[in-house]
């Protein structure tokens, strides 16, 4: 009888072992498949009138679409797992055309939500956390009740800004549930009783609107502060935080300049980090003076502001970014001390730093040409031959247009024999005159 030495037996279990997890990840990956429903242009029909659903519009040739694929499957998966009653789905654009139209669908991937007939635009980073945060958010309540002291500080200890309605039914309650209405997407909105808040917290009258964040409390006053909504969008950020682009372009929203300290994605050397102290401070220390004109806080990496400024940064780096018309401000000069951050805080303010940049005509198309270009020395460095397809496909056709053009021009034989065939009649003309006279 031959003999099986222990080797043998660890790989015959080894491969035992391997042959049984196949087909429980088979099973995993399919399961995650089947929370996701493909949705072409009858479901806007099929549909129940209550469901909330929350769809990925994406074209198959997408790259970021493909990349987003997986994570979708995995929100499917763990939203049923759950128990939520939110409904997964995903929608080829380039078949149903008419949804993607209800929808109005611009970019891809389009993440949209909709919840009784009202759509929501998902304008958040692509991540699983991200996109879960954004659905349970809109397919709760609009605005969540607190009601004990414990709700309270669970809610405080959860989120890094809270916006709160105190006190009873009010026309100042009907405003802000429309402000919700409009502002879900970005942040969550709560109602509590006066007894609720902690005691620290005084308020001039009730009802009010109350925004807790970086430690402190601020409190609506509509003759300083103007709209409700406007002011909601200027507060709902912490003082100063780290930012991404899609942060950057919802602040946009908020009428206030952006300082930002550009710094590495990893291993910031000490300048970087001296800067980010010193803008921090400046932020928490200088809050009464600069907190209506400014939000503060630092980016990792510099690809965004690259395109911003239509150049190259070093790292690190201070801005200030005008969102409302992409204007930005550079400091004259190094930023060494508080002093030096001051008084660059001060010169935007005072009109003595002049903005650069802009969204005229001239910068608009001088950002579609850098634009152009980095896209181009993208492509060249990664595939070579396809950077020269896409530059010798307009080449051509400019060559073709101008051999057309060169071809059909009319030539100097062309022109002498136009001229003989006229000539003749000019003294049969003549006779005619005659004869008339």
């Amino acid at each position: 009888m031959p003999s099986i030495s222990l080797s043998s037996v660890d790989m015959l279990d080894r491969r035992n072992t391997l042959l049984l997890s196949v087909p429980l990840v088979l099973v995993l990956v399919v399961s995650g498949f089947a929370f996701v429903v493909e949705l072409d242009d009858t479901f806007m029909e099929t549909r129940g009138a209550d469901d909330v659903w929350l769809i990925k519009f994406y074209a198959p040739w997408c790259t970021f679409c493909k990349q987003l694929d997986p994570v979708w499957h995995q929100i499917g998966s763990e939203l049923r797992s759950l128990g939520s009653l939110i409904n997964v789905g995903k929608s080829d654009t380039t078949k149903s055309t008419g949804l993607a139209k209800d929808f109005r669908v611009m970019n891809y991937p389009a993440i949209l939500m909709l919840k009784k007939d009202v759509k929501y635009n998902y304008p958040g980073p692509r991540t699983k956390e991200g996109i879960m945060d954004f659905a349970n958010r809109v397919a709760g309540p609009l605005v969540r009740s607190l009601s004990s002291v414990q709700l309270f500080q669970h809610a405080m200890q959860r989120h890094n800004v809270m916006i709160v309605y105190v006190g009873a039914t009010s026309p100042l309650k009907g405003n802000f549930s429309s402000v919700a209405n409009e502002l879900i997407v970005h942040t969550f909105f709560f109602s509590a009783s006066r007894d609720v808040l902690p005691k620290t917290v005084s308020l001039p009258s009730l009802p009010a609107v109350v925004v807790f964040k970086d430690g402190t409390y601020f409190t609506f006053n509509e003759e300083l502060d103007g709209d409700l909504k406007s002011w909601i969008n200027r507060e709902r950020f912490p003082n100063y935080f780290k930012i991404d682009s899609y942060t950057l372009y919802s602040m946009g929203e908020s009428g206030k300049l952006v300082l930002v300290v550009l710094v590495e994605e990893k291993g910031q050397c000490e300048e970087s980090l001296r800067f980010k102290g010193l803008v921090e401070k400046v932020a928490a220390d200088y809050r009464e003076i600069y907190s209506r004109h400014f939000h503060f806080g630092f980016m990792e990496g510099s690809d965004y502001i690259n395109g911003y400024v239509m150049g190259q940064v070093t790292l690190p780096f201070i801005i200030a970014l005008n969102l409302s018309n992409d204007g930005y401000f550079l400091p004259l000069g190094a930023m060494e001390t508080e002093r030096h951050l001051l008084d660059f805080l001060n010169g935007i303010l005072d009109g003595t730093i002049q903005g650069q940049g802009g969204n005229c005509a001239y910068q608009r198309m001088s950002r579609l040409i850098y634009d152009i270009r980095v896209t181009l020395t993208l492509v060249f460095i990664q595939a070579p031959l396809l950077g020269c397809l896409l530059v010798s496909i307009p080449l051509t056709m400019v060559a073709m247009f101008c051999y057309l053009c060169c071809k059909h021009r009319p030539t100097q034989s062309d022109d002498d024999d136009s001229v003989a065939m006229f000539a003749p009649s000019l003294p049969r003309r003549k006779q005619t005159n005659k004869k008339s006279d």
